[in-house]
């Protein structure tokens, strides 16, 4: 065998299912996690810290016979903005989507300000999208700025 053709690792292809692609790597295991992936009984290919043109490195989840909702993209969007999601059915990309932040997150992220209300009364947080960039959270009650890399999922 030639060194490039051991270079590469060869999964097998998915019949029906869902891609996550272009997960940065630090983030994998909390999509695995956001998505209670470890708790269904269809295969999954989970690639972390691997190769890629566009960012310095990603991690990619392959899940068989499985479809995510709206609700489910938009947890997603909070904790990896900008991954691609590709639909396949009989072996064929059907289509592409990629998510990013919606203008409103509700009821999906913790709002960091120990004094807001929503840390003390039994109600729904609601932030409001200010930077989609640079995935910056306002919340809707105290208008504390929460950023990407200190959000705290519910």
């Amino acid at each position: 065998m030639e060194k490039s053709e051991k270079s590469e690792l060869l999964v097998a292809a998915l019949e029906n299912g869902t891609v996550i692609d272009h997960i940065p790597s630090n983030k994998v295991f909390d999509v695995v996690n956001l998505l209670g992936l470890t708790g269904i009984n269809t295969p999954i290919t989970i690639g972390a810290n691997l190769n890629s043109r566009k960012m310095t490195s990603k991690g990619i989840i392959k899940i068989a016979d499985r479809y995510f909702s709206e609700d489910e993209c938009s947890k997603l969007s909070v904790i990896a903005p900008n991954i691609v999601l590709n639909i396949i059915r009989d072996y064929e990309v059907v289509e592409k989507k990629r998510i990013s932040l919606p203008d409103e997150v509700r009821g999906i992220v913790k709002c960091g300000n120990p004094k807001c209300i929503t840390n003390h009364e039994p109600m729904q947080t609601v932030f409001d999208v200010v930077d989609k960039n640079n995935g910056t959270l306002r919340c809707r009650y105290c208008n504390k700025d929460i950023y990407k890399d200190a959000i705290k999922l519910l």
